[in-house]
């Protein structure tokens, strides 16, 4: 149930009985501010859920695609907000001002530690599930997407428009534009076009007054912080502007796997010193799992591939750098570029209105870090990898290895926030998941990653160690959960997720928001280092 004007005095009055009294006084006073705020500016109320709601668990949970942060939580929003106008957003602003409720805001729910929606501390969330419009100019090849819109709504808008229009972001359709773009926005075209924060060319920012900015009056500051540097550490990003790309209208995919008893060892040490030097239309990116296979634990390793073009093309480039993996035409497949996402998704042969589909329910727990490589990590070192695979069950855990290379070297690592450029051989993303009736024992899981990831600090970038924020990890460091964070205590995870432009994002938060209103546990502080 959803309120309506007429039960707001009802629905504060049962709220405070069955609160606690220190602090449902705050949260009542806070939730009667928010219902005059949206009769003033003329919105319903039907936006706000409280935990009264029927609808408020389905709403909170179905955007969540990690069960694990929400599991060890012990606070849930005293509100929902699905605000479906910027001034509902000014209204939520205004109002966690005014009674110190701590604002959150969610997009897609791919947050793999849950800032976006746990907190230690009262808390409400801004959710932009309904702010989702996408506006695309096929002349000026240029699209307007609303941060509450998912890559799969975004992709599929843009092959109803154009056979030969794409952009280069993500594989997985559910994952929210907010802050994926705002984070950087790796995917499989990023080594011929870089990644999705490079292509934004304007914004719409709500900032912590309360005012709507573009790109000319945020300044060019703010707008350089918020592509790649995180959205919600410098306000709530409504909407970007971003430059299409222009691809051929057949590309070429395929999935090859080998395992340890077809060379896979070999193959992957050859594929470090190939993937990142390759033709820029192609991607190679290599999944590693520890699987059964004819009753034998063995490892697998997934070349999954994207080529900007046709398969003849593709496999004379695959002969003459990469002929260890015996790629032949039988192993590919031509197809549309949207079908491509269909593909990668796992969803091959589907309806592209699949991509349309935002509701999937998560099952899983799941804990990931990332890491850089600069230098191939030799076969010995591959083999320790094995070992840790081998020690996790069967199909539980998995390395992914994103080529670097090609439009991503190309830019200076002081364009925008995301600094992982040049000299970057490949990014690795570890992962692990689990079960709800595993749950119980989570630590063995998060301990296994954790002991792999020392493991592997002697083959991967230092001074920092450097991680792809996008893949947020509070193993590396965290703020307090106030927000009343030292320079020093944010710069453990800040120079290993932004290397040196993590100075440049503390200056710009600290003249675009010195009272530290948008934060998180790994929110760039508003404080200066000079």
């Amino acid at each position: 149930m959803q309120i309506s004007g007429s039960m707001i005095p009802f629905i504060l009055l049962a709220f405070i009985l069955i609160s606690g009294a220190s602090s449902a006084h705050t949260e009542n006073d806070f939730l009667e501010c928010l219902s005059l705020q949206f009769r003033k500016s003329n919105s319903e109320s039907d936006s706000i859920y409280t935990p009264l709601n029927a609808s408020y668990s389905s709403i909170f949970q179905s955007s969540i695609r990690n069960l694990r942060p929400a599991s060890k939580s012990g606070q849930k929003p005293v509100v929902i907000i699905t605000p479906e106008h910027e001034s509902q957003i000014q209204a939520a602003i205004y109002c966690s001002k005014k009674h110190g409720i701590q604002l959150k805001v969610r997009s897609g729910g791919h947050d793999y530690e849950g800032l976006s929606y746990i907190s230690q501390t009262s808390f409400f969330i801004v959710d932009m599930r309904n702010l989702r419009s996408i506006s695309i100019d096929t002349e000026k090849n240029t699209a307007w997407v609303q941060t509450g819109a998912t890559l799969g709504e975004l992709y599929y808008t843009i092959s109803q428009k154009s056979k030969t229009l794409a952009f280069t972001a993500g594989v997985c359709p559910t994952v929210g534009v907010g802050g994926h773009f705002s984070g950087g926005g790796y995917g499989m075209m990023s080594r011929k076009h870089g990644i999705a924060a490079d292509h934004i060319i304007d914004a719409k920012l709500i900032d912590a007054n309360g005012q709507i900015l573009d790109r000319e009056s945020m300044g060019e500051d703010l707008f350089w912080a918020i592509r790649g540097g995180g959205g919600t550490s410098f306000g709530i990003v409504v909407a970007f502007e971003v430059k299409l790309i222009v691809i051929p209208e057949t590309v070429t995919v395929f999935n090859v796997t080998r395992t340890l008893e077809q060379n896979a060892t070999q193959l992957v040490h050859r594929w470090q010193y190939v993937a990142d030097k390759i033709d820029d239309n192609l991607l190679l990116r290599l999944f590693l799992r520890s699987i059964n296979s004819s009753g034998k634990r063995t490892i697998r390793a997934s070349f999954t591939s994207l080529y900007l073009g046709r398969v003849d093309d593709l496999l004379i480039i695959m002969q003459e750098k990469f002929p260890e993996l015996s790629l032949v035409k039988e192993d590919c497949t031509e197809m549309r570029w949207i079908e491509s996402i269909l593909f990668f998704a796992g969803f091959q042969g589907r309806s592209l209105d699949i991509l349309l589909n935002r509701t999937q329910a998560s099952t899983r727990y799941f804990k990931g870090k990332s890491d850089y490589v600069k230098q191939p990590i030799p076969e010995y070192g591959l083999k320790g990898i094995w070992k840790f695979l081998n020690q996790e069950d069967v199909n539980r855990a998995e390395l992914q290895f994103s080529p670097y290379g090609g439009r991503i070297y190309n830019i200076s690592e002081s364009e925008i926030p995301f600094p992982h450029r040049s000299g970057n051989i490949f990014m690795i993303h570890y992962g692990v998941g689990w079960s709800e009736e595993e749950n119980a024992k989570s630590g063995r899981h998060i301990n296994w990653i954790r002991k792999l990831y020392t493991y592997m600090a002697r083959y991967v970038s230092k001074s920092p160690r450097a991680a792809y924020f996008n893949y947020r990890d509070l193993d590396i460091g965290m703020n307090s959960i106030e927000g009343n964070t030292s320079y020093k205590q944010a710069s453990v995870w800040g120079f290993k997720y932004f290397k040196h432009n993590f100075r440049r994002l503390v200056h710009i938060k600290s003249k675009a928001d010195p009272t530290n209103f948008f934060r998180n546990e790994q929110s760039v502080p508003p404080v200066s280092p000079w």
